[in-house]
């Protein structure tokens, strides 16, 4: 027997529904997505009212400079490292842990340099700690 092939059609599904739905998602997307604008915040730091307090005879200073170099009671320190800050306040203090500690920074300093100076003093055990700072006109 000698049947005849039939011819087939060419099957294709039809896509128009499927980008209609596409389209659809991408402008419910687009109007539901919220843009959020990063900004960082200028803080001013705040200004001291009151009375300028009698600096006490002996003390430990720490002075941190606005490039976060620090100096213990005058003397400038050639690393700013958490160690050799704290080898510095203890020879500055020669163990006294009763003094008062005192941090005077710059209004820029990182405040990174600050924390480890703070830090230091706790892990030196000293309790009277004060920052100082610039009073108001």
């Amino acid at each position: 027997m000698n049947f005849k092939r039939q011819n087939k059609e060419e099957l294709s599904p039809n896509l128009t529904p499927l980008i209609d739905i596409v389209f659809l998602l991408l402008i419910f997307f687009m109007v539901s997505t919220t843009f959020t604008k990063e900004s960082h915040l200028a803080i001013n730091l705040p200004e001291a009212q009151g009375e300028v307090a009698d600096a006490p005879k002996k003390m430990v200073e720490v002075i941190i400079d606005m490039h976060g170099q620090y100096s213990v009671n005058g003397q400038s320190l050639i690393s700013n490292k958490l160690l050799t800050l704290k080898q510095a306040i203890e020879k500055t203090s020669q163990g006294d842990r009763s003094l008062p500690f005192i941090i005077t920074a710059d209004a820029v300093t990182p405040h990174e340099a600050v924390v480890r100076a703070m830090d230091a003093a706790g892990q030196l055990g000293f309790s009277r700690l004060s920052i100082t700072s610039k009073q108001s006109k």
